[in-house]
């Protein structure tokens, strides 16, 4: 059994070089995030502007958010989404503007020579479908599509296809916005699936919904995060919730949910709540996970667990790693390490919107973000260092 070791735990005075890195190639230790390249393990970082400037005249209010790059290794060439809402005269000041469920869409940009410049800007459309409704059942400016937290990392299989774990919004009578859960929110999970062509362009197929059950999650299947297994299973481990005008008492139990795919993400299983490894499932609060396949054929998922029922998104601590078994695909419940935990000086602690790696110098897990205060009023950067032995 993988034994997990915190090896260190770093307090930083701004946010790591680390944070969104990736490697460029399958093997060496140059990396490469949006606008930068390091040749030596991110210890130092050349930074540049992307060419051409495709947000340049943009009208006013519309929107290009950042997204972690994504390097497919196969080919060297690098995904860049882009989180995009067309929407003139919207405040750029506001923090996630509620238009935003039904108007976000996706784009995305390739690079061929590390991330410098970028062959075009196009709308990711599924094939037969149109920039205005882009993926079946999405209609811009009715029901957006868009990525969840930076756990939602796009991975390649080995049929050669390019994942992206994606959510949407679901539309209701009239043409508006359904919220059958009556949470904050509801979106069930959309995985589109790329190939590439011969000019560096994705085709883009959509596989079937992952949906969630409103009785269960009070927001539908959000923020998934994805691995292949070594048989060609895909696992897609997800937050739901609980509370809400339907829950106001938060009594639903608080799971993290999994679906299971065997087609290579073109059919999905009915999610279920992910359990340990003795079939108990665990609590967890509405927050994003990410999964990781160490070197070593180890699966690993980084989230959020909590000793009792959580509301919705609280507590976001303690953050903690273990192994899921690969076969099972459940969570090895001996593995499980507490990287980090409220303080009992803290009246709260948010340990969440973290990016996580594996260091290729010395196979430790690296874990970048920070200790964020109650209510996200304060950030403290901190990089946090996991052995796997």
């Amino acid at each position: 059994m993988a034994k997990l070791t915190l090896k260190s735990s770093t307090a930083l005075p701004v946010t790591s070089p680390l944070m969104y890195a990736a490697y460029l190639k399958p093997t060496g230790l140059e990396m490469v995030k949006l606008n930068a390249y390091s040749a030596d393990n991110g210890a130092t970082w050349t930074s540049w502007l992307n060419q051409p400037d495709f947000d340049r005249d943009l009208p006013h209010g519309y929107r290009r958010e950042g997204f972690p790059i994504f390097v497919d290794w196969s080919n060297g060439r690098i995904v860049r989404l882009v989180p995009s809402m067309d929407t003139e005269g919207l405040d750029p000041t506001l923090e996630e503007p509620p238009i935003a469920l039904q108007t976000y869409y996706l784009r995305y940009r390739v690079s061929l020579d590390g991330g410098r410049a970028y062959l075009f800007d196009d709308v990711v459309v599924q094939q037969g479908k149109t920039p205005l409704n882009p993926v079946e059942g999405v209609t811009r400016g009715r029901n957006g599509i868009f990525m969840g937290d930076v756990g939602s990392q796009m991975i390649r299989t080995r049929a050669g296809k390019v994942l992206i774990p994606a959510q949407a919004c679901l539309l209701g009578e009239g043409g508006k916005l359904a919220n059958p859960g009556g949470g904050w929110t509801y979106t069930d999970v959309v995985i589109l699936i790329g190939t590439w062509t011969t000019d560096g362009h994705l085709t883009w197929e959509v596989g079937q919904r992952i949906e969630g059950d409103p009785g269960r999650s009070t927001r539908g299947m959000i923020e998934p995060a994805l691995a292949e297994l070594s048989d060609g299973r895909l696992l897609c481990v997800m937050r739901g919730s609980n509370g809400g005008a339907k829950d106001p008492e938060w009594k639903l139990p608080s799971y993290r949910w999994q679906s299971v795919s065997t087609d290579g993400g073109y059919h999905w299983s009915k999610p279920e709540p992910m359990t340990y490894d003795d079939g108990q499932p665990f609590h967890s609060p509405s927050s994003m996970s990410q999964l990781l396949m160490h070197s070593s054929g180890r699966l690993l998922w980084i989230g959020n667990l909590s000793d009792a029922n959580c509301r919705g998104n609280d507590p976001r601590h303690p953050l903690v790693i273990g192994r899921v078994d690969t076969l099972s695909l459940r969570l090895v419940r001996g593995s499980v390490l507490v990287v980090d935990d409220k303080r009992p000086d803290e009246p709260g602690v948010n340990l969440s919107h973290f990016w996580t790696f594996e260091d290729r110098a010395t196979h430790d897990i690296v874990i970048a973000g920070a200790r964020y205060s109650e209510g996200y009023k304060a950030a403290h950067p901190h990089l946090w260092r996991v052995g796997v032995e």
